[in-house]
């Protein structure tokens, strides 16, 4: 290849005139990718930093879903390619999750799709359904990969409002004002993340109502519904939803899968062969002894949900409030999910001085508000994906950093 210097100017920019992709100049690397070099720079030089900040279960899955994996991948024929659609056996096995949990009624043949995690059914669901310069609407706050693939896609990014008064629910006298002419997708969260805020039927209800009628899909992205709540909630449970919405579902809270990279989503035939034709042209399907061993946790009997997750997260929580009390922070009591969303002291200028101060002084790392939105601004999180002994040992470094 030939760079022509002298017409393109190549001559004075690094790397032999290579340049990155204008689109890289709308978003940053991902928070928890820059700081967490930080802190593994941290633990290099014996600092020990007591991780509160990312919601990646630290529990194993059930001992049938590693069993099944370990034995399906001992079979000599089971390393091919696999279909993009995901095996049969996977798929039932999603859609039986969903009527036994849920109430939903979905045909496994044509009404799911796997995926390698919600995040990838972010991008395949955004290019399915956008064209470059058409908006999505995305929470404030609200995670942020909504934001960032959708600019990288070349979408328009239109925030709504999730605010403490209305119990971080959308403000729907806002969204009625909204000129969404444009608008293709509505990204929601429920249960919240990271404002721990529970799923409502009402809310749901008023979800479909508003697509519906502005012809707008609302995706909901459900992962949570099994940490500290006993109430299981789908958008898919409105009447008429599946027309305009669609759900994701992940194993990797739920099931304590994460690197297993499993997810769903579940919505109508004809959005799903949409969204199978931008995934087909993507990746050639998950490894074969992996799914079946995703189809066998679906099967985990309710015991194994009460033990493994909702009785262990519900004693770290308790101790989430402590830490957050050592803080000088306020939260919501009646908070679901993996993670504690807390308002910091009046006298601290932003989330970030409070974050900064707990890892210097305390060697503690939780996440500041802001990364979620303008609307967090003022909060932080904590992750209840450590050890019980990890998270009372950073209870007392707290204590001792703010009250020495």
């Amino acid at each position: 290849m030939t760079l022509h210097k002298h017409t393109t100017g190549y001559d004075k920019a690094p790397n032999g005139g290579i340049t990155e992709a204008d689109r890289l100049g709308l978003v940053q690397e991902y928070y928890f990718s820059r700081k967490g070099k930080e802190v593994a720079r941290l633990n290099a030089e014996g600092q020990d930093i007591i991780s509160l900040a990312i919601g990646s279960p630290d529990m194993p899955p059930s001992p049938q879903t590693v069993e099944t994996l370990c034995r399906e991948a001992c079979r000599p024929d089971a390393h091919g390619y696999q279909p993009t659609a995901g095996i049969p056996a996977l798929r039932e096995a999603m859609a039986g999750f969903y009527r036994r949990w849920f109430g939903v009624e979905l045909d496994p043949s044509c009404e799911i799709q796997p995926l390698i995690g919600s995040k990838e059914g972010i991008l395949h669901v955004t290019l399915a359904f956008v064209n470059p310069g058409e908006s999505v609407l995305v929470p404030n706050p609200g995670y942020p990969t909504y934001t960032s693939l959708s600019r990288l896609l070349g979408c328009r990014v239109v925030n709504y409002n999730l605010r403490p008064e209305l119990g971080w629910q959308p403000d729907f006298d806002e969204l009625e004002a909204m000129d969404t002419s444009d608008v293709r997708l509505l990204w929601t969260n429920y249960p919240n993340m990271p404002t721990g805020a529970a799923a409502c039927r009402a809310t749901y209800e008023r979800l479909v109502d508003f697509a519906r009628r502005r012809g707008i899909v609302v995706v909901n992205d459900n992962p949570y519904s099994f940490i500290l709540g006993h109430e299981h909630l789908s958008i898919l449970q409105v009447p008429g939803a599946k027309d305009c919405c669609i759900e994701f579902n992940s194993m990797s809270k739920s099931h304590n899968m994460p690197g297993w990279r499993v997810g769903m989503l579940a919505t109508n035939a004809e959005f799903v062969s949409w969204i199978l034709k931008v995934k087909s042209n993507i990746d050639s399907g998950t490894f074969r002894a992996l799914q079946l061993a995703a189809a066998a946790a679906y099967g985990n009997d309710d015991s194994w949900h009460e033990e493994a997750n909702v009785r262990i997260y519900a004693r770290r929580r308790e101790l989430a409030g402590r830490i957050m009390e050592a803080m000088g922070c306020v939260y919501d009591g009646k908070q679901v999910g993996m993670f504690l969303w807390g308002r910091i002291p009046d006298h601290c200028s932003d989330a970030e001085e409070l974050t900064e101060k707990v890892l210097r002084e305390a060697r503690v790392f939780i996440t500041p508000g802001f990364i979620f939105g303008s609307n967090g601004q003022r909060y932080v999180r904590i992750s209840l994906c450590a050890k019980e002994d990890r998270m009372a040992e950073a209870l007392e470094r707290i204590r001792a950093a703010f009250h020495s």
